[in-house]
């Protein structure tokens, strides 16, 4: 009741878009509460502010992507609510904004065009790369820091405010891989986030310890037999230590990890030792 006393009352409301259709001059919008609803029909004035990747052709273009995209986001057929509004009420209408304006963004888009970070532009803010991220999963939308969160923020942000301000996204991934399994637009995300990485590290914008830690972690792992012994000790000291507890509350080279979370002990073995151990068992 609340809410609905503020849409009567409001002169404008402002909305984003999930999509703009260029043959009909129409946006669109995809929710299942109905508050959108509410802001671009009861005010008098509707702002729409969408980004440019946000227009399709036509009108066949939107509602192929808008299947896609509730099966995507929520499994659903249809959204609750999907609604079209092309521009301000006609003479008739029993309802609909007297004026009707559509503001659109780039705020570095234009620069993604052509580059290695095209293929970002595709994305449909479905979410399924959120809802199947471990590291998502584990930390939620705000550590994230600015508007985009998941898999398609950790690509998206550094393309749009850049790499100085929000290198530290694209790091936020085990590259496991199911962001680009489950994408409808086929985006290949762990590829643009590697991609974001070097870029991070040719810049020598990563910390030193960090850059430090690759080269030993690199020279150990073109020995496989150092990198195998090393591994093996260090899994078997840290279960040794963390055996009565069964996890740590802090490790002074997991810092930033265990000072929100408890880090759990390792088993003893390291996932080679396991697997030699299941394949003579079979």
């Amino acid at each position: 009741a609340v809410l609905r006393d503020g849409f009567l009352a409001a002169d404008v409301g402002i909305t984003g878009a999930n999509l703009l259709i260029a043959e009909t001059g129409s946006s669109v919008i995809v929710t299942n509460e109905g508050n959108g609803d509410l802001t671009q029909c009861l005010p008098r004035v509707h702002i729409v502010i969408a980004s440019i990747e946000k227009a399709v052709p036509t009108l066949e273009d939107a509602n192929t992507i808008l299947r896609i995209l509730a099966r995507s986001a929520t499994g659903q057929e249809c959204s609750t609510y999907t609604t079209y509004s092309t521009g301000p009420k006609r003479s008739g209408d029993p309802d609909g904004p007297e004026e009707f304006h559509v503001v659109l963004l780039d705020n570095g888009r234009t620069e993604m065009l052509g580059g290695e970070f095209h293929d970002m532009l595709r994305c449909i803010r479905c979410g399924a790369c959120m809802n199947h991220c471990p590291v998502y999963g584990a930390v939620g939308g705000h550590a994230y820091g600015w508007v985009y969160p998941g898999p398609m923020g950790a690509v998206l942000t550094p393309s749009l405010i850049g790499i100085d301000e929000a290198g530290h996204l694209p790091n936020a991934s085990t590259f496991c891989g199911r962001c680009e399994a489950v994408c409808p637009m086929r985006i290949p995300l762990p590829k643009l986030m590697r991609h974001w990485r070097m870029r991070e590290y040719e810049k020598g914008n990563t910390p030193a310890r960090y850059r430090w830690g690759l080269k030993l972690w690199a020279f150990a792992a073109r020995r496989p037999w150092l990198y195998h012994a090393l591994a093996g000790l260090g899994a078997s000291l840290l279960a040794r230590i963390g055996k009565r507890r069964g996890r740590f509350r802090s490790l002074p080279m997991a810092g930033e990890w265990t000072r929100h979370r408890d880090l759990p002990a390792p088993q003893g073995k390291t996932f080679q030792q396991l697997w030699r151990a299941q394949e003579k068992a079979s």
